[in-house]
């Protein structure tokens, strides 16, 4: 097979376009969030400020114009303020009344796409989406809406024309080239383009050993990120560890690691009737994927781990867009499909020979034991890989799968939790972690003096229940014996700039229901009249 057919062969399967003819909706002009101001003050709030500290407060917190200017502790639990500690306002302060609320940096999303016509997601319902659950800034992998199109949108976000959290553009190696890249100087003068353009890092699949080796030198040089999906029609080129040693600065998903744990074979232990292009060959046969590799903490396993830590490799695992595989009719039926997810979306989820990930062609109890197995291992590597010292970001590769834009990088973080993170560590790789790989640490990441206002302002204990960050919040009982929501992210603040979490899931609200009433559109089960 070609690289020109491969490539095709790969985008058509993940079921991206990157013609300038088949682009989502841009976002429009920004008509909500309020400031920068020349003084914001967060009053009384308890911090979680991204570090790995435990949190602490009440305390104040400061902001001018965009930048975090004092942090100031203004008492102590169970007495009353200290009024005398706290800044001062004037006539330009803007004043949030933060007591009994959680602040914690701008999530960072390190795996996450703007929808896809395929999808019939516009911009706007997917930035919102990120914006409500407090995700301020995005890597966006593979650019497939075109590169001139999301170097774009990363400018409008930069001066804030749009509601959107900032984008970090990672091109689709060889987009926008005449061809297949074949040559290690063809893939270097490709870097050089996409470095020239604007671009911040380069999404692989994968390809042979001297291209592949060229591009990440090339990228390297220029400071360019490198993430690579070990796609299983490449892997065979260059696994995790392989990848590690050419320079590759992150993976994301799983794949290519179990393939570096091999003892016994050099190949997935293939089906002989296993056709890629069937998505659940495909998929079916990747949940079993880890039980072929070797026992964790046996030799192979931690020389493999260790020689990764010490190439300082980050993994970005994507726990989430797999959930479904483990249990179906629980991701099929999240409630905040109803109410938020766009019926073109709901039928892109449907069981499907051609869309990607709609993979429901026979899937039972055999197929969700397997993958829960394969989740097992996977937990227990990235979880040692995080205790040894690597590090470790979190992405939700959401569009796909049942997974909403939004509620899936939350449903990301329990799985952390599942996984072996604490609350503290799993904030950290949130949003400090995920700084680091962008080379922003400087400015974001963390709640600190002199960074940027990237803020997310929680009225309930993410700690105790990372469930009140979810858009329709957790449930709690009262003490009047009934139900209630609590939590939902009340701001996201971005570059000084306060959002209503709530009002932008309004937003997207009212635009489900337009096009519910416009196709006259029930969601309901595949295979149901119901």
């Amino acid at each position: 097979m070609t690289f020109r057919r491969l490539a095709v062969l790969l985008i058509s399967i993940i079921g991206l376009a990157i013609t300038a003819n088949a682009q989502v909706q841009e976002a429009p002009e920004r008509t909500m969030g309020e400031g920068p101001y020349e003084k914001l003050i967060i009053r009384g709030v308890m911090l979680v400020d991204g570090t790995g500290s435990p949190p602490r407060g009440p305390v104040d917190v400061v902001v001018e114009d965009n930048k975090i200017a004092t942090i100031q502790s203004v008492g102590y639990p169970g007495i009353p303020i200290d009024e005398d500690r706290r800044p001062e306002a004037d006539t330009n302060t803007k004043e949030i009344q933060a007591k009994g609320m959680y602040l914690l940096p701008g999530f960072i999303d390190m795996h996450a796409h703007t929808g896809g016509v395929a999808q019939g997601t516009p911009a706007e319902y997917v930035y919102k989406l990120w914006m409500a659950h407090g995700i301020t800034t995005v890597r966006e992998p593979g650019s497939f809406n075109g590169m001139e199109w999301t170097l774009r949108q990363k400018e409008r976000s930069r001066k804030n024309e749009i509601t959107a959290p900032r984008i970090f553009s990672y091109i689709g190696f060889g987009m926008g080239h005449d061809g297949p890249i074949t040559t290690p100087e063809e893939a270097r003068k490709w870097v050089q383009m996409i470095h020239d353009e604007g671009a911040d890092g380069i999404k692989f699949f994968g390809a042979s050993k001297p291209v592949y080796a060229a591009a990440i030198d090339e990228a390297n040089k220029l400071g360019l990120g490198t993430m690579t999906h070990h796609a299983q029609t490449r892997v065979v080129y260059n696994n995790a560890l392989e990848s590690a040693r050419l320079g590759l600065t992150s993976i994301t998903h799983w794949y290519g690691i179990p393939e570096a744990l091999f003892t016994g074979q050099i190949i997935q232990d293939y089906p002989l009737d296993y056709n890629y292009s069937n998505e659940q060959h495909r998929f079916e046969e990747a949940g079993k994927l880890w039980q072929q590799a070797a026992e964790p903490y046996t030799e192979k396993w931690n020389s493999v781990m260790n020689e990764m830590l010490e190439l300082d490799i980050t993994l970005n695992p994507t726990f989430t867009i797999y959930e479904a595989s483990r249990d179906l009719s629980a991701q099929r039926r999240a409630e905040w499909h109803e109410r938020y997810t766009l019926p073109s979306l709901w039928d892109f989820y449907k069981p499907s020979r051609i869309s990607h990930g709609s993979y429901w062609l026979n899937w039972g109890t055999e197929q969700e034991v397997a993958w829960k197995d394969n989740f097992d291992l996977w937990f227990e590597f990235v979880n040692e890989f995080k205790n040894r010292g690597g590090r470790v970001t979190l992405g939700s590769d959401a569009g796909y799968i049942y997974k909403l834009y939004g509620f899936a990088y939350i449903q990301e973080m329990e799985l952390f939790r599942e996984a072996g993170f604490h609350p503290l560590e799993i904030f950290q790789s949130a949003s400090l972690k995920a700084a680091e790989v962008l080379n922003m640490d400087d400015k974001l990441g963390t709640i600190e003096v002199g960074k940027l206002a990237d803020m997310v302002l929680v009225d309930a204990n993410p700690l105790k229940n990372l469930k009140t960050l979810y858009g329709t919040g957790a449930i709690h009982v009262n003490d009047e014996n009934k139900p209630v929501r609590i939590g939902g992210v009340k701001y996201t603040i971005k570059d000084g700039i306060v959002y209503d979490a709530k009002k932008m899931l309004e937003d997207v609200s009212k635009m489900v229901k337009e096009a519910k009433a416009e196709k006259e559109y029930e969601i309901t089960q595949p295979g149901l009249d119901y």
